[in-house]
């Protein structure tokens, strides 16, 4: 499942071709929104947002489409009004004057008046998102203090979106990796100290990502590795999908585990238990 990180530059690639511009074609490829094109064609799309994996196109006669990319969802921005051949489903079709924007195969989809659209199920139990630019490290230490986070393991806290939208999998240990902190400590026992690194990593990890297209290395090590021939799946990451691979930083064998039904990696001395 794609994370925050891809959503927002998802998001960025749809609002460089919609915002802004009137809507000439919809196409809705879930049954019971059809109904809704003849509301949508010929309105102008105000805003694209992001809330952790969701997406909110927003028009100016203040109605909203909701999508969730879930597993398998993907986006297509395209120039021109001739789709490509894919052996997806079309759940969403947008198109202006000279582009078009394809959701394919997700099918959390909904219209919303633009005023309650707070109000969606999802929308209404998630955190802060984790690639909003006003969210500041001490607002995620903040977090972690509060009574019904700070005594989870960090391990299954980093998949909750109720704390963070948008973090997922990969993410929960890169940032792990980069706070160097034990994946089965809880908040509650770390000090201050540590909190700030963790706040501050959730924070540098994510938007690295989102900079690079997906890579959480530091720059001058990806550099480093791809001058000596490494592809770019080896040089992606520090420790997710690098089991039995040595750390970058120490070179002890990265380990794999599982939690929360979802598969770990860390490094067993950089992120030793405290």
């Amino acid at each position: 499942m794609p994370e925050g990180p891809e959503i927002r530059r998802a998001a960025d690639a749809i609002a460089t071709v919609l915002e802004g511009r009137t809507i000439d074609t919809v196409q809705f490829g879930i049954a019971n929104l059809q109904g809704y094109s003849n509301r949508f064609r010929g309105q102008k799309v105000i805003r694209i947002e992001t809330r952790g994996k969701a997406i909110l196109t927003h028009f100016d006669h203040g109605y909203s489409i909701y999508s969730h990319n879930q597993l398998y969802g993907v986006w297509r921005v395209i120039e021109g009004h001739r789709l490509p051949e894919s052996r997806r489903s079309l759940r969403l079709l947008l198109q202006t004057e000279h582009h078009s924007a394809i959701l394919y195969s997700a099918s959390d989809i909904s219209v919303w008046p633009t005023e309650v659209l707070p109000q969606h199920p999802f929308l209404t139990r998630i955190g802060p998102d984790i690639m909003d630019s006003s969210l500041r490290w001490r607002d995620v230490a903040d977090r972690l203090r509060l009574p019904k986070f700070n005594n989870r393991s960090l391990a299954a806290l980093y998949l909750d979106q109720a704390f963070l939208a948008g973090n997922g999998n990969y993410l929960r240990s890169e940032i792990l990796h980069d706070a160097r902190l034990y994946p089965r400590s809880r908040p509650s026992q770390l000090g201050r100290g540590e909190l700030g690194r963790l706040a501050r990593s959730t924070l540098a990890i994510s938007r690295r990502s989102y900079e690079t297209g997906g890579i959480t290395l530091a720059p001058q090590l990806s550099r480093s590795l791809e001058r000596q021939g490494y592809s770019r799946r080896r040089r992606r990451f520090y420790v997710f999908g690098r089991a039995d691979n040595p750390c970058y930083t120490c070179a002890t064998m990265i380990e794999r585990s599982e939690v929360s039904s979802r598969r770990l990696y860390h490094c067993p001395r950089c992120q030793a238990i405290a």
